[in-house]
């Protein structure tokens, strides 16, 4: 009794000694490589991207109209001409009292995009234009003091943590330092002095950045960090330059200790070698992987097919394109971030709702085996593969009813089938095996019917069901 007295005051006293804090974060790679993925990014999946600014104004051809504009003899050159008079009387500034955001609710943004399933949300907080859509210190070009003359990212961050959405954003200002250099070829605005605030530097991609460029793409991101705690910072391909590498270190280990002190997991998205393997999540954007990472990742692409902004009668992606792309992606240990692009307004168009309230529609039926899984030992099985990653969308063929996919949940294996079966469906990979092991129970997702289905050395067979619960994928949740 007295030995059993000793060890409970023993513990008692443990369970009011303080435990050793994280490490804080160096700028260093080796220091950085302690960092990893948190569980709400592994387990989201799936989160909504946002391209909205004063580009969505002329909304020709794409997002980058403003360096498109100032580039000579290219259509969005001439169209500017024709439209909005030469580029030294009416330039690209000219478009910010036009943006207005007059339909703007942030509310309903964050409405929609749960209803589409999303579990976070990314707007672009600055794009290669320059023009912040927050309320900066550092530039009187913002959004808050101009054109809409609100804080657009912070209207977004309230209305996300009143409705249970995690918060992220994007900069693309490294960019800035060669999107404008167009206009430096010929009397444009861009060489009016009392601008170069706003277009400046406009230098060429080949000339190293200077230390106060920057200097201030630092100071930018850990205002935003500071100011709305996200908990996902997205970048652009730009931030690889050798140059920045000093400042791309002591970014991410600032951010990443603000994560420990917010008692927040926090991530940054980055494309091509900007950071070494497990520093960070890479992104891949337009494309997807050949085969499961190691390391979680993600997909940023758009449900509009030409651009990433809003422009008048875009092609769009279709719910069945994407819920299979996501799938896919999902079963390969990835996210998917997808784009929408709102009207300058502030209003989304009926179209590309349409596509996010049919994703939302399926992932009430077959979210269970996306949301909070892992990849399984395969990815999947099938004749579709994909070819590249990145920019490799409409390069492959669509995926078919043969092409399977896998995810985990604790013991509990999901396959995904990426089109309605015609006729019976033969899982390979789940044949007869001591890997796999004795399935007990295979039952289609949203649906109540019988299974009629059979473990055989060929393969788990499972025969068409009567009527399916989806009209594009169709998920099997499998117990072995």
């Amino acid at each position: 009794m007295k030995n059993r007295n000793y060890y409970l005051f023993l513990i008692f006293l443990l369970a009011f000694i303080p435990l050793k804090s994280q490490d804080r974060y160096q700028a260093t790679w080796e220091s950085l490589k302690q960092y990893e993925c948190p569980d709400w990014f592994r387990d989201a999946k799936f989160g909504i991207f946002i391209h909205w600014g004063v580009y969505s104004v002329p909304a020709f051809e794409s997002e980058w109209y403003p360096r498109l504009m100032y580039l000579q003899n290219s259509p969005a050159y001439k169209h500017h001409i024709a439209t909005y008079g030469d580029q030294k009387k009416f330039g690209y500034k000219d478009f910010i009292p036009m943006f207005k955001a007059e339909k703007f609710s942030a509310d309903d943004w964050i409405s929609l995009f749960i209803k589409s399933g999303a579990k976070y949300v990314v707007p672009v907080a600055e794009h290669h234009d320059g023009f912040a859509m927050y309320k900066t210190a550092l530039s009187k070009w913002n959004a808050a003091e101009m054109g809409p003359k609100r804080d657009i990212v912070g209207e977004l961050a309230a209305a996300s943590k009143k409705q249970g959405m995690i918060f992220g954003l994007s900069s693309h200002r490294i960019e800035h330092w060669w999107f404008l250099q167009g206009g430096r070829k010929f009397d444009s605005d861009v060489m009016d002095p009392q601008y170069a605030d706003f277009y400046g530097p406009a230098r060429e991609q080949n000339e190293t950045m200077s230390p106060e460029f920057m200097n201030d793409w630092l100071l930018r991101c850990t205002e935003l960090i500071d100011k709305y705690q996200p908990q996902l910072f997205w970048f652009d391909w730009w931030i690889e330059q050798p140059a920045l590498e000093p400042y791309r270190k002591s970014l991410a280990s600032y951010y990443y200790n603000k994560g420990l002190e917010w008692n927040k997991g926090v991530a940054i998205n980055y494309k091509n070698s900007s950071f070494p393997d497990g520093t960070a999540v890479y992104d891949i954007e337009r494309g997807s992987s050949k085969v499961g990472k190691k390391y979680p990742w993600q997909t940023d692409t758009s449900i509009g097919k030409k651009s990433w902004g809003y422009i008048p009668g875009e092609e769009n992606k279709s719910p069945d394109e994407l819920i299979d792309e996501l799938i896919d992606i999902v079963s390969k240990n990835g996210n998917l971030l997808l784009n929408i692009g709102p009207r300058p307004d502030g209003t989304i168009t009926q179209e590309q709702q349409d596509v996010l309230m049919a994703i939302g529609k399926w992932l009430k039926v077959n979210g269970e085996g996306i949301y909070g899984t892992r990849p399984w030992e395969l990815y999947g099985e099938g004749p579709t593969q994909i070819e590249g990653e990145s920019f490799n969308e409409g390069t492959g063929k669509s995926f078919t009813e043969k092409d399977i996919r896998f995810t985990l949940k604790e013991d509990i294996l999901y396959a995904y089938i990426l089109d309605i079966p015609k006729e019976k469906i033969v899982v390979k990979s789940l044949a007869v095996s001591e890997k796999v092991g004795k399935i007990t129970n295979v039952q289609l997702l949203g649906s109540n019917e019988k299974i009629i289905w059979a473990q055989k050395p060929e393969g788990l067979v499972i025969q068409p069901s009567k009527s399916w619960p989806s009209d594009c994928a169709v998920g099997y949740k499998i117990t072995r």
